[in-house]
């Protein structure tokens, strides 16, 4: 049976630093998935993970509520993004954002050029929709579609209940919808007028 956060932290607290690593096991989807919500780039992602688990590590003596180490730890992650974001924001503007993938499916690797040239248009308007969301349904959008974490899981890292959760991505997912269809709308309106100047 999995140990409880709050007994967790207790022990990392008295100086067990392997309980720590099964909290870094435990959160660290979570924390980069805050991270790269921020960042949008993988690897500034991955700094910023690395660097928020540094600090929490530092503060967990001030957790007043063990128990709501997830809640906290988002806390710590979001700061840590932004002062991050506010030393490297400029550096960022230059590179290329690129989807961190945990699994290449056999099917993507048989696709053509032209295929996998669609598909990642396609992941690039879905990225763009998910920033245009409104900021509460960003992160648990991705949390679940890009991290696949469960609503209890994200309920839990987030701080409030499953049926929030759960009603946060319903209304995102109708936004999303709405925002792809528009974008669609969009690239064939721009691809008549092009077709028509030629």
């Amino acid at each position: 049976m999995a140990e409880e956060d709050g007994d967790l932290v207790q022990r990392v607290v008295e100086g067990d630093t392997q309980a720590y690593g099964t909290l870094v096991d435990r959160y660290q989807q979570f924390v980069y998935a805050t991270a790269y919500y921020y960042a949008g780039r993988h690897g500034a992602a991955e700094d910023i993970a690395q660097d928020a688990f540094l600090a929490a590590y530092r503060s967990l003596p001030r957790l007043k509520d063990p128990a709501r180490f997830g809640p906290w730890l988002r806390e710590v992650t979001c700061r840590t993004a932004a002062n991050w974001l506010r030393r490297n924001g400029k550096r960022l503007q230059h590179e290329t954002p690129l989807p961190h993938r945990r699994h290449v499916h056999i099917e993507d690797a048989r696709e053509g050029p032209e295929k996998q040239f669609e598909r990642a248009e396609r992941m690039e308007q879905v990225r763009r929709a998910i920033e245009s969301l409104p900021e509460q349904y960003r992160l648990p959008v991705v949390l679940r579609y890009l991290q696949d974490l469960s609503y209890a899981e994200i309920a839990q890292y987030l701080g409030v209940g499953r049926d929030e959760v759960r009603g946060m991505l319903q209304r995102a997912g109708r936004q999303l919808r709405q925002l792809l269809v528009e974008a669609d709308d969009a690239e064939r309106g721009g691809s008549q007028w092009h077709r028509a100047r030629k």
